[in-house]
């Protein structure tokens, strides 16, 4: 087996302590677990959920086809609409349907990638044979069949594919233009949009994955995209059944470029920075909006999560206190600090002293949790406890009017309106859990600039996060990268990604022995990941059991009404 040691190294700083784990009926927190004890993950013994049949992301169908057929050929960038269940888009992928219009444009991208891949200008880089022998179309799919849909295709499978092509070429005489109805059928198929799971022996209930399924689950968890080859040899062999084999194929993994496509995927989506694509700000009153902003701003996020796990492979909870960046012009202009580079993104430095730092620091979330007028304590605070914390927070009660109060003489800064809000029968049992927190953001605007008053009155950031008195954004960083509930919501949310659902509550102990070698492995993200993978809810399912979609809510932050 290859060496785990460089991945794992240092191999303990330090365990969980009790607190850590002292759950108060928060069900994404694991109960009473000794933390003087860490546990092999791979070792404990869980009923399996239920599987989950997965489609394709928007992303991920990009990738897909790029895989089999080149970077360069055009494909849409979205077909269907995505659903963020549980605060991702991974959960909401496993209980999206195609709607019929969504079949039809499955079916015009299918054609049209079909046709693109056998011009003469891809066409070498795929196609094994010379489509006007007999045999080449049977061969050919067979192939790009096995990587489209990641899993060898049966006999009756392929006569039905390549009987497809034959009719083709009888009714319009090309042999290349007959191949396009083969792989548009590839394509189009089930099998290539969806990530179906249905274990060795679905009959016996809870069963093992196959090699290809677990092949497929893995690469969709690293890269955010199919199994390369290696990958499917090792599916093919058996070896990747073994913990040896999947240890060895999850580091070879690790260790190529796409895992950080993986990892920025993950991020990207448990963040939601998807939003950032269409932000909308009043040009009016934030100077520095332009329709670069965004994009700038996911990217920003992106590298410092990218440098943190592969540059430092260090603490991940060091994304909340870290003073080290990645920005462009567009973004140094909005902290106020010279740009690195004349052109594109470099590695800058929030000054000490300042109140920014981390992530909660940047634009990406300053912008993305405020409105297109204002900053919102509310919507800031309120991802930070349900995605960041994993903590449930209700939607308001109905018929209550959650406006906050406009600006007056006597309410002159967003604190002043939001603590008046919170006096309001039905609001403050809920505004309690989050504005506290949100408020302590309060110095930097709805863009994510700092300012020190505003309506010409001095801001008050000082907040509270459990407990914890904090004075400003660089206390609540502080206080976010020492909650015990951050390391377990980190694994939580990983799991989620991983299953595609969340984790029942018989694999709860896998999430525990999970986030306590996490801890262990001082809260580095590889060795988490090469821990989960080895577990039995990741590695098995159990058709028998129905699948239960209990969201928090259909969106990232799901406030409902919140301001």
């Amino acid at each position: 087996m290859r060496s785990r040691s460089r991945l794992l190294a240092p191999a303990a700083r330090g365990v969980l302590a009790c607190a850590w784990l002292a759950a108060c009926g928060d069900p994404a927190q694991p109960g009473d677990t000794d933390p003087g004890v860490i546990v092999d993950p791979a070792s404990v013994e869980v009923a399996p959920g239920p599987p989950v049949t997965r489609r394709l992301t928007n992303a991920q169908y990009v990738r897909a086809v790029h895989a089999l057929f080149g970077p360069d050929i055009t494909v849409p960038a979205e077909i269907e609409p995505e659903l963020r269940v549980d605060g991702q888009k991974a959960v909401g992928a496993g209980v999206t349907v195609i709607s019929p219009r969504g079949v039809e444009r499955y079916e015009q991208a299918a054609f049209n990638i079909a046709k693109q891949a056998l011009s003469e200008e891809y066409r070498a880089g795929w196609l094994p044979c010379d489509l006007t022998a007999a045999d080449c179309p049977r061969t050919a799919l067979e192939q790009v069949g096995l990587r489209a849909w990641r899993r060898p295709l049966t006999e009756a499978e392929l006569d039905a594919l390549t009987g497809l092509v034959d009719a083709a070429r009888a009714a319009l005489g090309d042999p290349v233009e007959a191949m396009q109805f083969g792989l548009a059928g590839l394509l189009q198929s089930p099998y290539f949009l969806m990530r179906p799971e249905i274990g060795a022996d679905p009959a016996a209930g809870a069963t093992d994955l196959t090699a290809w399924e677990l092949a497929t689950r893995l690469a969709f968890l690293l890269w955010d995209a199919p199994p390369d080859q290696a990958l499917l040899d090792a599916a093919a062999s058996g070896a990747l059944l073994t913990p040896d084999g999947l240890d060895a194929e999850a580091i070879r993994m690790l260790d190529d470029p796409r895992a950080r496509d993986g990892v920025r995927a993950w991020f990207a989506d448990w963040l939601a920075l998807d939003k950032l694509d269409s932000l909308e700000k009043d040009a009016a009153l934030f100077i520095h909006m332009s329709d670069r902003v965004g994009p700038a701003a996911r990217e920003e996020t992106l590298r410092t999560i990218e440098d943190l796990v592969f540059e430092q492979d260090t603490d991940l909870r060091t994304m909340y206190t870290t003073r080290r960046t990645f920005i462009d012009r567009t973004l140094a202009a909005i902290y106020g600090i010279k740009a690195p580079e004349r052109d594109g993104f470099g590695e800058a430095s929030f000054p000490e002293g300042s109140d920014r730092v981390g992530i909660l620091g940047q634009v990406a979330y300053l912008a993305n949790h405020s409105h297109s007028t204002s900053t919102s304590p509310t919507l800031r605070g309120a991802f930070l406890r349900e995605s960041l914390l994993c903590q449930v927070v209700p939607d308001p009660p109905a018929g209550v009017n959650t406006a906050i109060p406009e600006a007056s003489e006597e309410a002159p800064t967003l604190r002043d309106r939001v603590e008046a809000h919170m006096n309001v029968e039905g609001c403050a049992a809920c505004h309690t859990l989050f504005d506290p927190m949100g408020l302590a953001m309060e110095r930097f605007d709805g863009l994510g600039v700092y300012r020190e008053t505003e309506n010409g009155a001095p801001i008050d950031a000082s907040g509270e996060l459990d407990g914890v008195q904090v004075t400003g954004l660089t206390d609540l960083a502080q206080a976010m990268a020492d909650h015990p509930a951050v390391p377990i919501c980190t694994v939580e949310q990983l799991s989620r990604r991983a299953l595609g659902r969340r984790p029942t509550e018989a694999e709860e102990p896998a999430v525990e022995a999970l986030v306590q070698a996490y801890a262990a492995r001082g809260h580095r993200l590889k060795p988490l990941l090469l821990d989960l993978v080895q577990t039995q809810a990741f590695r098995r399912v159990d058709p028998s059991q129905a699948v239960e979609s209990t969201p928090e809510s259909g969106d990232a932050a799901g406030t409902g009404g919140a301001e």
